[in-house]
């Protein structure tokens, strides 16, 4: 393999797997808020549990992400120092406002969360958990707004061949920025919410014959990661609307790659799924399954506007920059041949198909979780579990896709150029590599892949024992939320407060015990109004 295609699998691999832990901690940190929110203001028991218990499995994730995001940092000095030079004076400055705003205030917040349970009072210590959910987003947000410029440059100037930052605001509200943020912070709700469904599920089936007095924790929890998910869904549906009518006007080649739309059509249609070959740009041997006339109405919000083809996009993009790289010794290979402006047009076609699906069906599950819960019911079948925990990885899955489908789309440009902003500032991916040997990289490659992937067994194992042990594992003696009962006595008239917690408790599990589905119903009702 020639180093570029090395720097990209080790770019590819280390974020994607990053990106695993990331929408998770996210989305599941605002839940977990939501929760503590929900015990503070009703003194039910139901709600302390929830937040230890998911609020555990949200700190082992957090860690595992901060571990593996380090690594992210050093890989532009690594494999991509020519990059790094070339849009340093742009790129660093969101990812350093990332770094002291956002992860700071993170790791702050989290430890007085963490160690402030008979510290803190109730109130300041809720304060605490919002501040560090807030601040995930807000470090997504920094880190999305330096992505997006990658992929619509705008807020700078060209000197001495190099992009000079002109405007922090603009970088910063970026209208790529603006339409990525919301449709990733959706998706980390659906990625919490199936996590929420997967095992709260599996444990109300697992003590269905049982009289668990936890019931009614699983079932809140279940619930609420249920209508979470179907809701998360709705605003990607929007949000994704949004996202795709920009790139047919920012990036038309990456649209038509991931339609696999070969040649111009007006009104152009939708592609269910295809069959065929579609690795070729030309597309003979492909049939696809169409719905007429949608994709114009995705790109345009009409039923009758033309969209570009690629092989007119290709012909469009060799009169701006070229037809062949530059005879360099430093391209190795691509030295002199021809540039090929057609992303991976599997990969672009089938993930953008995978992204929509899997996010659909997760939805589904979600929907049906909630069906087959209602009314107090306790699923019976043994296929509930099942679909429930395999069900988990589906939003996994469907960011995973949308992201390579984001990345590799935009190929061969790492940073894609702006129909309408300032000539010249674009970059070839060929050209952003560090002067480095193939067997340097390989190093790198398999010596980070091993890393991860016995950081993976880890992350795993600890998650599998704290899931199998229930509420008990997260609860010390006493039931309190540090021992001592939740908090600080005197917060907010709340003292007292560890004896309306086990009064509540034992209600709660009375209720739990005797199935009562009004009593679950409007537990389910007082967290969505505590949010």
């Amino acid at each position: 393999m020639e180093v570029l295609e090395l720097a990209r699998w080790q770019f590819g691999i280390t974020t994607v797997y990053h990106f695993l832990m990331v929408p998770l901690t996210i989305g599941l940190s605002i839940l977990v808020a939501g929760m503590q929110t929900a015990w503070v203001r009703t003194g039910k028991a139901r709600y302390l549990r929830m937040t230890k218990f998911w609020g555990k499995l949200l700190l082992i994730n957090f860690a595992m992400g901060v571990v593996t995001g380090i690594v992210q940092e050093f890989q532009f000095g690594m494999t991509w120092s020519a990059y790094s030079r070339f849009v340093g004076d742009v790129f660093g400055a969101p990812l350093a406002m990332e770094g002291i705003v956002a992860f700071f205030v993170e790791s702050t917040f989290l430890g007085l969360w963490i160690f402030g349970w008979d510290r803190l009072p109730q109130r300041v210590h809720l304060a605490c958990a919002w501040a560090f959910s807030l601040a995930t987003v807000a470090s997504a947000y920094f880190i999305l707004a330096a992505n997006s410029w990658m992929q619509h440059p705008v807020g700078v100037e060209l000197v001495d061949g190099r992009p000079t930052m002109t405007s922090i605001w603009a970088v910063l509200t970026n209208d790529t920025a603006l339409a990525a943020v919301p449709h990733t912070v959706a998706g980390t709700f659906a990625v919490a919410a199936a996590f929420l469904v997967g095992i709260a599920g599996w444990w109300l089936w697992r003590n269905r014959h049982a009289a668990d007095e936890h019931r009614d924790v699983w079932r809140s929890s279940l619930r609420l990661g249920a209508w979470v998910g179907i809701a998360a869904f709705g605003a990607l549906v929007v949000t994704g609307d949004a996202q795709g009518k920009l790139m047919f006007e920012q990036q038309p080649m990456k649209m038509a790659a991931a339609e696999a739309l070969c040649h111009t059509e007006s009104p152009a249609s939708f592609s269910v799924f295809a069959v065929g070959d579609v690795t070729e740009p030309r597309c003979e041997d492909v049939k696809t399954f169409t719905v007429p006339a949608l994709l114009s109405f995705l790109a345009h919000g009409d039923f009758s506007t033309e969209v570009e083809g690629i092989q007119d996009l290709v012909t469009e993009y060799q009169a701006r920059y070229g037809t062949h790289y530059p005879d360099d010794p430093a391209l190795g290979e691509l030295a002199g041949q021809p540039i090929d402006y057609v992303p991976n047009l599997p990969v672009t076609y089938w993930g953008f198909r995978i992204m929509i699906g899997f996010g659909a069906l997760s939805a589904a599950v979600g929907a049906l979780a909630l069906w087959l819960t209602r009314r107090g019911r306790v699923p019976e079948s043994r296929w509930f579990p099942r679909m429930v925990l395999g069900a988990v990885a589906l939003p996994f899955v469907a960011n995973i896709a949308g992201w390579i489908f984001t990345e590799m789309g935009r190929q061969p440009f790492v940073v894609v150029p702006n129909p309408t902003g300032v000539d010249g500032v674009w970059m070839f991916t060929a050209l952003a590599v560090s002067s480095v040997s193939a067997g340097e990289v390989w190093a790198s490659l398999l010596t980070l892949t091993g890393v991860y992937a016995v950081l993976g067994v880890v992350e795993f194992v600890l998650i599998r024992k704290y899931v199998r042990g229930g509420i008990e594992g997260v609860l010390p003696p006493g039931g309190g939320p540090g021992g001592s009962g939740g908090g600080r006595s005197g917060d907010s008239g709340r003292s007292g407060g560890s004896d309306r917690s086990d009064a509540s408790d034992r209600s709660d599990a009375s209720d739990a015990s005797a199935g009562s589905a009004d009593s679950a119903d409007s537990a389910d009702d007082a967290l969505a109004f505590a949010y």
